[in-house]
């Protein structure tokens, strides 16, 4: 009985010690420099907004905040790499809509796609744009649809990798439209835009934070924006809800962690994230990339990504799309 009762008191005092240990570490959180891993190619709308966090958020924390790229995987090296990293704060997931998407199209994960992760916030929410090479002979989203319906098959699109958001977007798309195009996945990175302002492939639903630049200097055409009505600075670009009533997206970039990531570090990352997100330069970059900053708690970071999950396994086993 009193060696139960000592292993008992020997047991809750190491809790006590390690929380102790946990607790202290999150007070003096964060000592060194700080990691933001981006799953895509330097140059791509999220490692731009990787940079753009990074450069603000290091004065808050009092500590450089660096952007490490792993590209590869339509991002899931870089989210396997955070899931098994130390939970300590010290290394950070760019987190992109396309994780959802992946979560919906691969048969497995290395990682649990929402416990794995500690939530921290969106940075961004944006609407994608569908685009094509200035040559194209493709002028409207009425356009296209006429020309993949007679020819199913032939047209193409690019995408950053299969499972990514501009992949499932499409998938969305042919669902919506009942029409049938040829996906053309890269490995992220400036590629696939390079890849459509060459017409060696025929559209690509991108980024208006990747996209915007090369409309704006006349390489690209934009057909139509996924924003529920047009955007301000591109008047004349009309919402595809206009051609497709039901085809609206907005998507998002934020920040996680390691799953075991102590409490009180998630909260200061987050307070720090609403602080950089509230001043007005971020803000004025966030419009130039086409944006609006997006501030919210871990709880409703998490409830999101749960819910975009559901919707795209619904879309990919309506197009009975091969799960990976």
């Amino acid at each position: 009985m009193m060696r139960s009762s000592m292993h008992a008191l020997a047991r809750a005092a190491a809790i006590t010690v390690l929380l102790g240990a946990t607790g202290s570490a999150a007070q003096s959180y964060p000592e060194r420099p700080v990691r933001i891993v981006v799953g895509f190619a330097p140059g791509g709308s999220s490692d731009i907004v990787a940079r753009v966090a990074a450069q603000h958020l290091s004065p808050l924390l009092g500590q450089p905040v660096v952007v490490e790229n792993k590209p590869g995987a339509g991002g899931l090296i870089a989210s396997d790499f955070i899931a098994k990293a130390a939970p300590d704060g010290y290394a950070l997931l760019l987190a992109t809509a396309g994780h959802s998407t992946q979560a919906a199209i691969m048969k497995e994960l290395p990682f649990d796609p929402i416990a794995g992760f500690a939530w921290i916030s969106t940075l961004t929410r944006y609407p994608f744009l569908v685009v094509t090479g200035a040559q194209s002979p493709l002028k409207s989203l009425a356009d296209l649809i006429a020309r993949a319906k007679a020819a199913p098959g032939k047209i193409t699109y690019a995408s950053v990798g299969v499972g990514a958001s501009q992949h499932m977007l499409a998938e969305w798309f042919g669902a919506e439209t009942g029409i049938e195009m040829l996906h053309i996945p890269f490995k992220g990175g400036t590629a696939p835009s390079a890849e459509l302002i060459a017409g060696r492939v025929d559209i690509m639903f991108e980024t208006i934070t990747a996209s915007l630049p090369h409309v704006k200097t006349g390489k690209l055409r934009a057909l139509a924006v996924t924003s529920p009505q047009p955007v301000s600075f591109l008047p004349d670009v009309p919402a595809a809800a206009r051609t497709v009533p039901q085809f609206v997206f907005q998507s998002w970039l934020g920040l996680a962690a390691p799953a075991a990531t102590p409490a009180a570090i998630v909260e200061r990352l987050n307070r720090d994230m609403r602080r950089m997100l509230a001043e007005p330069e971020v803000q004025k970059r966030f419009a130039t990339l086409g944006g609006v900053a997006a501030p919210v708690s871990p709880a409703e970071m998490r409830a999101q990504i749960t819910s975009e999950i559901t919707r795209w396994k619904q879309i990919v086993a309506s197009r009975h799309i091969e799960r990976q």
